[in-house]
Formats: C-alpha cells, sequence, structure tokens
C-alpha cells in the first residue's frame, strides 16, 4: 500500500499539482476524515472499482468510477455510459489486485490501466478534492484541476440524484 502512497506523490510533484498530505488515524467515519484534512465530506473522491457487464464480442470489463463522498453511484447510469447493460462493484479481492489497495485507500487514479471515470458534480464543487492515497492512514488534498489535467479522467454524471 506504501508503494501506492509513493507513486501517488511522485506523480503530482513530477507534475507540478498544488496538493497536500495529510495524516490522520486508519480508521474512522469520513466525518472525522474529512475534519481532520480540513474539507467537507463533498469533496472526498470515493473510488469504486466496478465491474461491467459483457458486451457483444466484448469481455466484462473493470472501471474506477469517482464519486463524490456524500454521494452515491448510479450504476445504471456508469453502465449505460459505458455502453454496458449492467454493472456491479467488484469483489474486495479483484479491487484490491486491480489497484493495489484494500478498500476504503483506493485513490481516484490508476495505475495499473483502468479507465477512470469521475462524476461531473467532484470535477466541478469545490476547488479541491481529497482522497485516501493508497493508505488507510493517509490522504492527499489536491486542486482538483491539477487532478484533471494530470489524470484526465472522462467525466459523466454517474451519482443517484
Amino acid at each position: 500500500m506504501t508503494e501506492i502512497f509513493e507513486r501517488l506523490v511522485e506523480l503530482f510533484t513530477q507534475e507540478k499539482a498544488r496538493f497536500r498530505v495529510v495524516a490522520h488515524d486508519a480508521a474512522g467515519r469520513s466525518e472525522h476524515v474529512a475534519e481532520v484534512r480540513g474539507t467537507e465530506i463533498g469533496q472526498g473522491a470515493k473510488a469504486l472499482v466496478c465491474e461491467l457487464s459483457a458486451a457483444a464480442g466484448e469481455a466484462a470489463r473493470h472501471v474506477l468510477a469517482i464519486i463524490p463522498g456524500d454521494r452515491r453511484l448510479d450504476g445504471k447510469k456508469l453502465a449505460q455510459f459505458c455502453g454496458r447493460r449492467k454493472m456491479r462493484f467488484a469483489p474486495a479481492e479483484v479491487a484490491q489486485e486491480l489497484t493495489g489497495c484494500v478498500i476504503g485507500s483506493i485513490p481516484p487514479v490508476s495505475f495499473g490501466g483502468l479507465e477512470v471515470i469521475c462524476d461531473r458534480e467532484l470535477a466541478g464543487r469545490y476547488a479541491e478534492i481529497a482522497f485516501n492515497a493508497g493508505r488507510l492512514d493517509r490522504s492527499i488534498v489536491v486542486m482538483v484541476e491539477d487532478y484533471l489535467r494530470i489524470v484526465q479522467p472522462r467525466l459523466a454524471d454517474i451519482q443517484q440524484v
């Protein structure tokens, strides 16, 4: 897990992102972690590994869906955006294998080739986003414009209304 944290810090540093690292307790509710980070819950970038159903002539595939910490993912919207019929959350073991992180520490950045799809609201609601950075006891708070420039996620409306 430390490897992913180090890769994130290196990536954001090399790309001259405006970010900070925040140390906090590994166990804690979103509200507590947001308070320690000095952010709102909605600034939290929830990263969810999702499996999309197979399309004609194609295999099922995984994507990394990013939504605000105070919202829920709409699986139908995500599947439709990706041209698929159904979506389910990847089992924890699969998510860890694809990201190198345990559930709860997955950052909104893919080092393993997963396509990153970010909800439009998260990309425009606040100037900064915050997320656990490959570790349950470390977060990164980064300027949204730097995150979008570096990660280049596809933007979509994928949260429940």
